[in-house]
């Protein structure tokens, strides 16, 4: 009596998890439609808070370039959290998580040009700059079948 109840708990629990995985499988192209918006507010956002960033560096006013380099981490950490709630095309998990995860290595190198900045180290900041621009273009060739237009993380527009 104990195995049949266990083997009906498993078939219930089996079609539930099956259900929910129908229920959020979803196209390239819905899920393109769906983080798109996301990604363009993060976008914009960064026009704004890197606006002016690099002349900045070059009139040696670090502190402050440093503080926008900072915003722009906290901003693309929200975005990234934002993007990792979107459920994700079935067979796609794995190509949209390495993405996720260029993502996450990018704030954390945005964070560290700000650091570098803060003490003042102009050439750690720039070596760091040209690891994020590295880390961009590997992270959104991994996801080129998705033709993003928003989702192409393009620091080098700001640095």
């Amino acid at each position: 009596m104990r195995r049949a109840g266990l083997a009906v708990s498993a078939v219930l629990l089996f079609s539930l998890v099956a259900q929910a995985a129908a229920a959020t499988d979803i196209s390239r192209d819905e899920y393109r439609e769906r983080v798109e918006p996301i990604c363009k507010a993060n976008t914009e956002a960064n026009e704004r808070i890197l606006a002016g960033a690099r002349n900045r560096v070059r009139a040696g006013e670090y502190g402050k370039a440093a503080a926008q380099f900072r915003s722009a981490a906290k901003a693309l950490k929200r975005t990234r959290l934002q993007l990792l709630a979107v459920p994700m095309p079935a067979g796609d998990e794995p190509k949209l998580s390495e993405w996720l995860d260029g993502v996450k290595a990018e704030v954390g190198l945005l964070e560290r040009v700000g650091q570098a900045l803060t003490k003042g180290d102009l050439y750690a900041a720039q070596k760091l700059v040209v690891k994020l621009s590295t880390n961009a273009n590997r992270t959104n060739a991994g996801v080129l079948a998705f033709e993003f237009t928003y989702c192409w993380f393009q620091p080098s527009l700001y640095t």
